[in-house]
């Protein structure tokens, strides 16, 4: 088999870290197989390069920045290298540029277009580990790109693909995707496997793990992803194909999204077209939109609520303070103390009564829900803060997560 393991940054945190990934990246070729390493910068490595960007300028040149960090993954894959060869296992690091990964030329955030893969199979030709400093490229100009958080995940999923690997292994400090989060629900299990749209709901409703840019990658290219620990032997959850799941069960996980704010509109001049302008102009100023509630109002007036990161809020309150100055909004009010609760499950497309019991659950707990909203496989609630971890508890035992 040909196995690409990708490491994050407290994997390979220390000298001592990077050493342990030899190791098993050691005990993977001693099974017979060929491996490929994706390897972030050493935890905190980033952060104090862009501190250094920043003892100078506040807005450091964005080519300059992805040239300085991109450092931080080049040392990683040659200290790792270096530790393989010293234990009699030929190795090569590579940047991303000698890995053949071209991208756009959107600096700190470039996205992946192509990547050619023969350099890197003459190398597996030769017998050799190939160890690729992840989250960076070269763009078609000839310059380092780097693609922005969670970017060794995407070097790992795209080069498995272009590689045609049967395996992609994600090692972080966690041992697999669980069906909560462990630390609200200590009854939360380690799932063996999930399709990848679970996973995807999952990632976009605030489970860590994985960014579902890379999940959306795997996707695409049909790659068989599992996500293990580096610090244990415990075996992994694998994410892939939701025909390679024999059984599918109702429910999936639970995920918990507490970085969420509503904003509520009233008094809304009723013509058409005003949703459009609001949140276009909302899109024009990067402000990310997730659930929507419209309501009949009257006298030729409506009412609208929706939700948005936290962190947008300010940027929401300007757009619609600008509304609100052209008489198009009577009224507004912000709530920063919500959530947004999301029940995740295939099974929900072939069975009936699944809405019905979150709502029940919600109601015995006397939760009040302010918005819902669903698709095919996600039903999603906005509760008021407070209740959020009695939230992710009771929805967890209802669908006997915990069994």
């Amino acid at each position: 088999m040909l196995i690409v393991q990708k490491f994050g940054g407290t994997s390979v945190g220390d000298l001592e870290r990077i050493q342990n990934v030899a190791n098993r990246v050691s005990q993977t070729l001693k099974q017979g197989h060929q491996v490929v390493v994706v390897v972030s910068a050493m935890s905190g490595e980033t952060n104090k390069l862009l501190s250094f960007a920043e003892h100078y300028t506040q807005t450091p040149e964005r080519s300059e920045v992805d040239m300085l960090l991109s450092s931080g993954e080049r040392v990683t894959a040659a200290l790792l290298s270096i530790a393989l060869n010293a234990m009699g296992h030929p190795a090569a690091s590579m940047s991303g540029r000698r890995a053949g990964i071209v991208t756009d030329s959107v600096h700190t955030k470039a996205r992946i277009e192509s990547i050619d893969p023969q350099p890197m199979r003459d190398e597996l030709a030769h017998g050799k580990v190939i160890v690729i400093a992840g989250f960076q490229g070269v763009s078609d100009k000839g310059q380092v790109t780097t693609l922005g958080r969670g970017g060794s995940d995407l070097s790992a999923v795209a080069i498995a693909g272009a590689l045609e690997a049967d395996l992609c292994e994600i090692y972080t400090d966690v041992d697999g995707i669980y069906t909560t989060d462990p630390r609200i629900e200590p009854k939360a299990r380690k799932m063996e496997k999930i399709s990848y749209d679970e996973m995807l709901e999952l990632a976009s409703l605030g489970a860590k793990v994985l960014q579902n840019r890379s999940v959306e990658l795997a996707k695409k290219l049909n790659v068989n992803l599992v996500t293990r620990s580096s610090f244990t032997n415990a075996e992994g959850t694998l994410i892939t194909k939701e025909e390679n799941i024999m059984e599918q069960p109702l429910v999936s996980g639970i995920a918990l999204d507490k970085n969420q704010a509503r904003v509520s509109l009233g008094g809304v001049i009723d013509r058409p077209g005003i949703a459009s302008d609001i949140f276009t102009r909302l899109a024009d100023n990067s402000v990310n939109i997730d659930m929507i509630v419209q309501t009949l109002g009257h006298d030729g007036k409506t009412n609208m609520d929706f939700t948005v990161p936290k962190t947008e809020l300010l940027d929401a309150q300007k757009i619609v303070d600008q509304f609100v100055a052209e008489g198009e909004i009577s009224e507004c009010s912000y709530d920063e103390n919500i959530c947004k609760v999301s029940i995740v499950g295939v099974g929900m497309k072939s069975h009936t009564g699944v809405a019905a019991k979150a709502f029940q659950t919600m109601a015995l707990e006397n939760i009040n829900i302010m918005m819902i909203s669903t698709s095919e496989i996600k039903i999603s609630m906005i509760v008021a803060e407070k209740y959020a971890e009695l939230s992710v508890r009771s929805l967890h035992s209802a669908y006997s997560l915990d069994r």
